[in-house]
């Protein structure tokens, strides 16, 4: 899915717009110990506390596409009787009404989250009208054409609020306030299917989490038998160090310039996209070329990005530099600079000591202190 997409989907979860049938819920207490389950019909709730939980479930479609919002793609054995993308077809199928298969469900997260804590499981049907299109690329919500029937998924943290003194109008005196257990924004989550050219593609999911660094990566592989994509750190440090041991001794300042400056003109010109920028390994090394480094470097490329990178097909721009500065560290100073000027930063050997170079030009501050 792309952001256009799932821009699309999340303007369903508002109550003026709502097309989820049903809502189900487990409480989890620490002990990995069922404590409370539910299921209404989702428009039979209270305005209030269903405009609560379809914030809940929109968060669990937010975040960075590709860092937040990772599209994962089902095995050919996770689509077999036994997998968990025939598990999800049946209960998709079901309307969650069948409470078996719910209960089923509720089990395979509880046996595979790694999470010590209280949690709620929300899980929601939902059948959304693809509004037709007409010739001249309008909307024509009275004519639909698909249904996209799917799942949404949130589990969010259960925590006891903080104690403190409240105040009692009846008695007209602050006391000690009572410590609820409130449930928190999601951590994980997940859309089944992918919803994808206005269509339902049963052959992925959209899996939602709050830290890009913690992807629970049990849930991934031993639950839904996707592949574990590396994290936006993990890509980042591996692009440092493909670039590092391609370049060898001749890792210079430049060419390290060059090749974040040419990252940023790919970002700045992919903004308008649905699509993030993701870069596959022959474009990653076209980077390389294009940025300066020699072709004698470029021979054992294949060897040397699959030991940064290993098997992932592509590798997120966003997540492998920083349109916002650009950092450089010394073992005593950091300098940040906006990265359009990084270039103007030079090294240069003088009196025999290895310098960072920074021309000034204006007025120079000292922790705020005008100086000459």
């Amino acid at each position: 899915m792309n952001k256009k997409e799932i821009s699309e989907i999340r303007k369903q979860l508002t109550p003026e717009r709502c097309c989820i049938t049903r809502i189900c819920g487990c409480y989890v207490v620490w002990e990995k110990e069922k404590r409370m389950e539910m299921k209404e019909a989702f428009l039979s709730l209270p305005d209030e506390v269903l405009q609560k939980y379809l914030e809940l479930l929109k968060k669990s479609l937010s975040g960075t596409l590709g860092k937040n919002l990772l599209n994962l793609d089902f095995p050919l054995e996770q689509e077999r009787e036994e997998g968990m993308q025939h598990f999800l077809m049946e209960l998709k199928a079901s309307g969650l009404t069948e409470d078996e298969l719910v209960e089923q469900f509720y089990d395979k997260i509880i046996e595979n989250l790694e999470y010590s804590e209280n949690y709620l499981i929300l899980l929601v049907h939902a059948v959304y009208d693809i509004p037709g299109k007409s010739s001249d690329g309008l909307e024509m919500f009275d004519a639909s054409d698909h249904v996209y029937e799917h799942l949404i998924c949130s589990i969010c943290p259960v925590k006891q609020s903080k104690g403190g003194l409240a105040y009692q109008g009846e008695t007209n005196q602050f006391t000690d306030r009572i410590r609820d257990y409130v449930v928190d924004p999601p951590m994980l989550g997940f859309l089944f299917p992918l919803y994808q050219d206005r269509n339902p593609d049963v052959h992925g999911m959209l899996y939602y989490s709050k830290n890009a660094e913690q992807l629970q990566g049990n849930m991934i592989e031993t639950l839904f038998g996707c592949q574990v994509p590396l994290s936006a750190a993990t890509q980042k440090d591996s692009f440092n160090s493909l670039v590092e041991s391609t370049l060898g001794e001749d890792c210079a300042y430049d060419t390290v310039i060059s090749i974040h400056e040419k990252l940023n003109e790919m970002l700045d010109a992919q903004k308008d996209e649905p699509d993030p920028l993701a870069l596959t390994k022959p474009e990653v090394r076209r980077l390389l070329e294009e940025s300066g480094v020699p072709d004698d470097h470029l021979e054992d490329f294949d060897e040397q990005y699959a030991m940064a990178a290993g098997s992932s097909p592509s590798l997120m721009a966003a997540n492998i530099t920083n349109t916002r500065k650009t950092e450089i560290k010394t073992p005593d100073i950091v300098v940040s600079v906006d990265p359009s000027k990084s270039s103007m930063i030079e090294t240069r050997v003088i009196d025999g000591v290895k310098c960072l170079v920074i021309p000034v030009d204006g007025e120079v501050e000292v922790n705020g202190i005008h100086v000459k």
